[in-house]
């Protein structure tokens, strides 16, 4: 799905050129015009076009909610002018590429669907864009105007696990924010930054262990009394020296400081979805 404007600037045509590319499109039953919050947008339907592309059964070509279509906008919108990105387009590249990593499928973003013929699980349910190479990740995440923050915080949250695998892999970790709006911009600008660098609690000194350096020190103790590692059991004294630390490790990990989500940002404004028309 797409609007004149970024069929016009994607092929470098005028506008009056895309107008009769959508129209042919439309005439031949391969795309339907479409109204969408005040804005026209061509919806390519036809189902030998994404066979075509090997993606015949993608939900794109399907109608959905408004939300929906414009965060697909949106997102084509953002990477329209990021070409030079290794964007993973489908739900099995996105998952291929993080398991090449060795990074299991149980930290990626999942949702289950229930039915009548068993449940089905989607990783990457929202289909925003990524983007993955050996520079690092990129994640985009595009605002259809909610009023308020929840829609990012909970992408953060299905996300989380899978950046702390990529950043452990020396993998930096890039979050976009694509709106529409000043009110977005400015919520996604303050979440986004606390996501990199997080609030410490007030009186809690600097050198304080966040939640996933903990969580990693867990990790490794238990593992040396798993394999009997006389380097890690000599570091305590003992198996009871190293239970009675990791008692006191799980015992910090409620109040422990938050650590920061992802390396960079950017909240990325569209200019060219504002009314526009066929």
């Amino acid at each position: 799905m797409f609007t004149r404007d970024q069929l016009s600037d994607w092929l470098g045509i005028h506008h009056r050129s895309a107008r009769r590319f959508i129209r042919d499109m439309s005439d031949r039953r391969l795309a339907s015009r479409d109204r969408l919050a005040g804005r026209r947008v061509c919806r390519i339907y036809a189902r030998a076009v994404y066979r075509a592309l090997g993606a015949e059964d993608i939900r794109h070509r399907r109608i959905a909610s408004v939300p929906v279509l414009l965060r697909r906008l949106l997102s084509l919108d953002y990477v329209m002018g990021q070409t030079g990105q290794a964007w993973l387009p489908t739900e099995p590249e996105k998952v291929g590429a993080f398991e090449a990593l060795g990074i299991e499928r149980a930290l990626l973003p999942v949702r289950v669907y229930r039915g009548g013929g068993g449940n089905t699980r989607r990783y990457f349910p929202l289909k925003l864009p990524v983007a993955l190479d050996a520079g690092g990740a990129v994640f985009v995440y595009a605002d259809p105007g909610h009023d308020t923050a929840t829609g990012l915080h909970a992408w953060g949250r299905a996300h989380r696990e899978l950046w702390g695998a990529l950043r452990d892999r020396g993998r930096p970790v890039e979050a976009v924010a694509v709106v529409l709006g000043d009110a977005e911009f400015g919520r996604a600008e303050k979440v986004l930054a606390n996501w990199t660098s997080p609030t410490r609690p007030t009186g809690r000194p600097a050198a304080s262990a966040t939640g996933r350096e903990i969580r990693r020190e867990i990790e490794r103790i238990e593992q040396g009394i798993r394999s009997r590692d006389e380097r890690v059991i000599g570091e305590h004294g003992s198996l009871r020296g190293c239970l009675t630390r990791l008692a006191e490790l799980r015992a910090t990990l409620p109040n422990a400081p938050s650590e920061a989500m992802i390396d960079g940002f950017t909240v990325w404004r569209s200019s060219r979805l504002s009314g526009d028309v066929f």
